[in-house]
């Protein structure tokens, strides 16, 4: 039987109050101002029997479960499955706390409440009611505003700045969604960069990825949507090599992306209806056993600095490795999650629970049978940074945080696992 493609689209405001605690950077930062006003945009798909949500919010990352927490409410709400909704952020660092970290501060619960949940939900309501036929189409084209941000000094430690020779995923792609009657419905922009070229900042934005949010629905006169692809690796690029963000270097980098995206959007040159599919299924990644509980101890009683950042996230971690002992828990072999793949025509979304690194992004494109296979970086849960196991040698921020996220590491060659896994469940489309 032959089904039309249906779509949807509407945007909300999510920004919070002035005086809300920014995400990102520590668990003290507190946002003075309002650069740009943060949105939640939710598109929604239907093909015969199949109905499919996305929500991108212009936050930093989403907890876990309140991510399950908020698709549940839009399927109670709605006339849609909360297995077939992908919750995603920007991951923007100049966003309110969605999400609790140990070292970076607490959930912003009353903000969560009163704006961020009725909001997504009113977003992603007003998307379903609005479905229409249409059709759509798809633009690529490679963009610099990301680079890898594994910088590799002289001495051989990775820091985060600019590393001009490693991994990052370059393409930019753009979907665009039209009316049977040519209108526009809405776009989705889909990259792979840390929304922080603002810095440690106290203005509340969107940050670069804004300015090519707005710029594309400017001249599409389209809803427009943003999805980060693998961040986990990837900064953004800064004319001042890095050193120095901040507001302004954000929107100028955000020009940039305009550019890039508007590029893309141009390179459109037919728009059809394609068919949709969802599969959901269950994915397992293997646990490393627990540091012994000796050990735990004694790197407790080392540590000085106990609450900011990595510090913090470490003395939480050695305190629950200890406290699981206490309790007598059994260890677990490995982490299972709920995985849903949405396909768009020749179009795939793969979402990650995870701040991912660019090369599995750059391995599932080559691997999967379709045409655009699109990763998403946090989301359906914020489970920390997964590496690519090739760089956990080399240590820096990012493996400090992957090794001390939960009471057992992940295996150092979880990225096999999940590549694996996400091949093994998009066969089922």
């Amino acid at each position: 039987m032959n089904y039309q493609l249906m779509a949807g689209a509407s945007k909300t405001n999510i920004t919070p109050k002035v005086g809300a605690y920014l995400q990102g950077y520590g668990p003290n930062t507190i946002s003075e101002s309002i650069n740009d006003d943060l949105t939640a945009t939710a598109i929604a798909f239907e093909y015969g029997e199949t109905r499919v949500l996305f929500i991108s919010a212009t936050v930093c990352s989403v907890q876990t479960e309140l991510s399950k927490r908020i698709r549940k409410l839009i399927s109670e709400e709605a006339d849609i499955s909360e297995n077939n909704i992908i919750l995603s952020p920007t991951h923007t660092h100049s966003g309110p706390r969605a999400n609790g970290i140990s070292g970076w501060g607490d959930i912003d619960t009353e903000y969560c409440n009163m704006i961020l949940i009725p909001q997504v939900v009113k977003a992603a309501k007003e998307a379903i009611d609005s479905l229409k036929p249409a059709k759509i189409g798809v633009g690529t084209t490679e963009s610099l505003v990301g680079i890898n941000r594994r910088q590799y000094d002289v001495d051989g430690i990775i820091r985060l700045g600019q590393n001009p020779w490693g991994l990052f995923d370059k393409t930019m792609t753009v979907l665009s969604l039209k009316g049977e009657d040519n209108k526009p419905i809405a776009n989705i922009i889909h990259y792979g960069a840390h929304c922080t070229a603002s810095g440690v900042n106290t203005e509340i934005s969107r940050d670069w990825a804004g300015v090519m949010i707005d710029r594309l629905e400017e001249e599409s006169g389209a809803i427009t949507a943003f999805f980060n692809g693998a961040e986990g690796d990837v900064g953004p690029r800064l004319t001042n090599g890095g050193t120095m963000a901040n507001i302004h270097y954000a929107m100028e980098l955000g020009a940039v992306a305009a550019q890039d995206a508007l590029r893309a959007y141009k390179t459109i040159k037919q728009y059809k209806s394609v068919s949709v599919d969802c599969v959901t299924d269950r994915i397992k990644l293997p646990y490393e056993p627990r540091i012994p509980l000796e050990e735990a101890e004694e790197k407790i009683k080392a540590l000085t600095n106990t609450t900011v950042n990595t510090a913090g996230l470490r003395h939480y971690f050695l305190s629950n490795v200890i406290a699981s002992y206490k309790a007598e828990e059994p260890e677990k072999t490995h982490l299972e999650f709920p995985q849903t793949i949405i396909r768009i025509g020749e179009v795939v979304f793969i979402p990650f629970p995870f701040e991912m690194f660019s090369e599995m992004s750059i391995r599932l494109r080559h691997y999967s049978s379709y045409t655009h296979t699109l990763c998403l970086s946090n989301t359906n849960g914020a489970n920390g940074y997964l590496p690519s196991q090739d760089q956990i040698c080399r240590g820096g921020y990012e493996i400090d945080v992957f090794k001390h996220q939960s009471v057992q590491q992940l295996t150092n060659d979880a990225d096999n696992y999940i590549i694996n896994e996400n091949l093994r469940i998009m066969k089922k489309l």
